[in-house]
């Protein structure tokens, strides 16, 4: 298929009837059609299918397939599309910091930094575990999800540092996230990353470990989540929890696998068979 072709259809896919500007309002708008369109989830890991990060893997999986990924499947296409509207970017590498794991984390996040009239931005559309609308990468810099929550990034050193140059925190309602924050008032962690050249083969990597490594959190927890226009939907293991601004939460858990094969359906837009979700490790 030709690129004009995937452009075509990935606009289609996310909701989109016209390509956006290749300015700051452009690559907002198609983050969060992605974001909003398609999921984040992993349940070809416990599947045992494996995950392919190669971009015409993950054009066919996200966009043909109507399926939803992790980070680097995300941010795969989300990179080879912006660059199909005229926008310059690259791929790089994030140490995820979300929950206060054990330092030093590997770097199995992925993000990409885009270039915005003449500056650099950051955009994340495979963030499982909230949303953070680009910013451009600068000391101090904040913004302002849907959901109400803030974001700010800060310089926290130079490129080969640990656990990077970068930091990306969060304050916000818990319920717009995959259940890891701890507070709805203070400032916490989400990733670091710097803005060294990063090869396919790290990237191979990375996803990889995710993908494989029993300490994983991937290997170790099914999920999917969507975020909401004002709010968030996750799906971790059985328990669903579906957050917006003024609206009293949802919150059940899936105890047999027919409700969670609906849920799956009605809220992420996935559609597993029976078998395959009787054969999942939750069931």
């Amino acid at each position: 298929m030709e690129m004009a072709q995937r452009l075509d259809a990935y606009l289609t896919r996310i909701g989109l009837s016209a390509p956006p500007r290749p300015d700051a309002a452009g690559l907002a708008q198609v983050q969060a059609a992605h974001r909003q369109a398609i999921p984040f989830e992993n349940l070809d890991i416990p599947l045992g299918r494996g995950v392919d990060c190669g971009a015409d893997a993950v054009f066919a999986k996200l966009v043909s397939v109507r399926r939803g990924g992790f980070c680097f499947e995300h941010n795969r296409l989300l990179a080879d599309m912006l660059a199909a509207l005229g926008f310059t970017n690259r791929l790089l590498l994030a140490r995820v910091l979300l929950g206060n794991p054990p330092q030093p984390t590997p770097r199995t996040h992925c993000l990409v930094l885009v270039e915005v009239d003449g500056e650099p931005w950051i955009a994340d559309a495979g963030f499982g575990g909230s949303y953070a609308p680009p910013m451009r990468l600068a000391n101090g810099e904040e913004a302002t999800s849907g959901d109400g929550a803030r974001h700010r990034l800060t310089r926290i050193g130079t490129d080969g540092d640990l656990p990077g140059s970068w930091l990306l925190e969060r304050m916000g309602p818990r319920l717009a996230t995959d259940g890891r924050v701890e507070s709805d008032h203070a400032w916490e962690a989400q990733f670091a990353f710097d803005t060294a050249q990063v090869a396919e083969a790290d990237l191979a990597l990375g996803s990889h470990w995710a993908a494989t490594h029993p300490t994983s959190r991937f290997t170790n927890v099914t999920v999917a989540s969507l975020c909401l226009p004002d709010g968030f939907a996750s799906l971790v293991d059985r328990r669903l929890t579906v957050w917006r601004q003024g609206q009293e939460a949802e919150r059940h858990t899936c105890e047999q696998p027919d409700p969670y094969r609906e849920v799956l359906a009605r809220r992420f837009g996935l559609d597993l068979s029976a078998e395959q979700v009787a054969r999942l490790p939750l069931f």
